[in-house]
């Protein structure tokens, strides 16, 4: 299958309100439409996690950010420009999201991807994507396609053949929580 005709199946699934199991520029992980509050529901229930824990949201452009971030800080922008590793930020409020994706709190933790196959794939959808980890709930996070579980692999309605044969162990992101007024934490380093 070529590296086209996945992304294509990804997005004809994404659009029906279905889930996937996909490689990200950190971890593989589980995916969606994070606009729609039913596959949404879906990832909770197969990670056999509580819905509110909030779930990270996947964008393939920086520009992106502006529609689905009720205000985006400055320094949140450099911070991306800037950045080596693939880093997630909270925002203090989501916008044009599923609700159930976004924290109690309104907050909202997006990662801009640099991975060609997620920018593709956000860009093929036109919708931001969920990335949660590849496992059932407070179980390991899967280092390579071959660690994931088939409970997991079972549960979704399409799984992506790019990179199910890479053994490179990738890390999860960093994670910053940046408020409107610019003060910032660092979540996980």
């Amino acid at each position: 299958m070529t590296f086209e005709e996945d992304i294509k199946n990804a997005v004809e699934v994404l659009k029906r309100g279905g889930v996937i199991l996909y490689p990200t520029d950190t971890i593989w992980g589980i995916g969606c439409d994070a606009t729609n509050a039913k596959a949404v529901e879906r990832i909770y229930e197969i990670k056999q996690r509580a819905d509110s824990k909030a779930l990270i949201v996947l964008l393939g452009n920086s520009n992106d950010l502006y529609r689905y971030v009720d205000e985006v800080p400055d320094v949140a922008m450099e911070l991306l420009e800037v950045s080596v590793r693939p880093t997630t930020i909270i925002y203090d409020r989501g916008i044009n999201l599923a609700k159930n994706v976004t924290a109690e709190d309104g907050s909202i933790a997006i990662r801009v991807s640099s991975d060609r196959f997620c920018r593709q794939l956000c860009r093929a959808l036109r919708r931001p994507l969920v990335s949660t980890s590849a496992n059932i709930s407070g179980q390991a996070s899967p280092a390579t396609f071959k660690k994931i579980s088939p409970e997991i692999i079972n549960a979704v309605d399409y799984v992506v053949e790019h990179r199910r044969n890479d053994s490179t162990i990738a890390s999860p992101s960093i994670i910053i929580k940046i408020s409107n007024d610019s003060t910032f934490k660092i979540i996980r380093k």
